[in-house]
């Protein structure tokens, strides 16, 4: 490892095929946390390689206890994280929006690292068991259409990493792989990211895999659709900036999307928004995360359309309903 830091610390570039050995290297355990703390910075001082990230999820992917869903056509709706912005769970209440109009999603999410509450926290904390069992991940896709994934129960060979990233509460390139290694392989993916150049190098990447994607960057630097600024918008046939005119909304500030300040205030947040009693600025947001994502459904229909099915799955209570069911025991 020491010499591979030196390379990189000259600026070199690893290859896929040497991206994917050191990754299998760190799941075996083979450097201390001095080593791998180094290692991870490599890439806060200077942007991922495409050939990076792709030996980086080559070597994650075949590790990962896989899943049979039998055949179910599911959505990954997911926020790199990272991007310092202490949003409330915008895509994790979006998951259960889409759910409950009627589409099976398998979200693939960890604990908050450089947030107060990642997807994991508040779900744990409104009482949401994890399983990696595959019998009852289907049971509860049959039920409520929504199933969450909680990583380190389907990644065990990163167990090594988990401390070193804890430590450093900030995010890495495990923040870009999270939505590339979700063990039940979904065809869709809805993805929202901290930085544009990663918006690109997922293009590529889904691309080459030819899955079915929309990949969102808000150009003030939040990692989904914010409504507080325009938006890149990127598939597989695309590449265009909208605003949230042109979805039918009107930009807001972003201190309406604060998140709280501990889990139990995010939690509170989160279950407000599904009761009916969030603000109008965050039923808002939802509806445009949850109405694009919806469009990857349908992408011949219109994106207003598609937001049409997110509002009735919001205020009809079909998302607070699919919530209930996905937790029950």
């Amino acid at each position: 490892m020491k010499e591979i830091l030196i390379d990189l610390f000259d600026q070199k570039r690893l290859s896929r095929e040497e991206a994917k050995s050191i990754l299998l290297d760190i799941s075996k355990g083979e450097y201390n946390d001095a080593l791998l703390a180094s290692f991870l910075t490599v890439f806060k001082m200077r942007p991922i390689a495409k050939e990076e990230l792709h030996g980086f999820r080559d070597a994650l992917l075949p590790l990962c206890l896989s899943l049979d869903l039998k055949g179910r056509d599911s959505i990954d709706i997911v926020g790199t994280g990272g991007d310092n912005k202490n949003t409330f769970n915008i895509s994790t209440l979006t998951c259960f929006v889409v759910a409950g109009a009627g589409y099976s999603v398998t979200k693939h999410g960890n604990y908050g690292v450089s947030s107060v509450s990642g997807s994991s926290n508040v779900l744990e904390h409104l009482g949401y068991q994890f399983t990696n069992n595959p019998d009852e991940i289907n049971r509860r896709l049959d039920r409520s259409n929504m199933i969450f994934l909680h990583a380190p129960l389907f990644h065990p060979a990163m167990k090594a990493v988990g401390p070193v990233r804890r430590a450093l509460g900030m995010k890495t390139f495990f923040n870009m792989l999270g939505p590339l290694v979700n063990p039940a392989r979904p065809k869709r993916h809805f993805l929202g990211v901290f930085d544009m150049n990663l918006s690109r190098l997922y293009q590529y990447i889904l691309q080459e895999d030819m899955e079915i994607f929309a990949i969102v960057y808000n150009l003030d630097g939040f990692d989904e659709i914010s409504l507080t600024d325009r938006f890149s918008y990127r598939t597989s046939d695309s590449d265009i900036y909208l605003s949230p005119e042109a979805l039918g909304f009107a930009s807001i500030q972003a201190e309406a999307l604060h998140g709280g300040d501990s889990v139990p205030e995010a939690a509170t947040i989160f279950m407000n928004i599904l009761e009916g009693n969030g603000t109008a600025e965050q039923r808002n947001v939802i509806y445009a995360n949850a109405g694009l994502a919806i469009h990857r459904f349908h992408p011949e229909r219109s994106f207003e359309e598609c937001i049409v099915k997110a509002r009735e799955s919001l205020d009809g209570g079909k998302a607070l309903q699919c919530l209930k069911k996905a937790s029950e025991n």
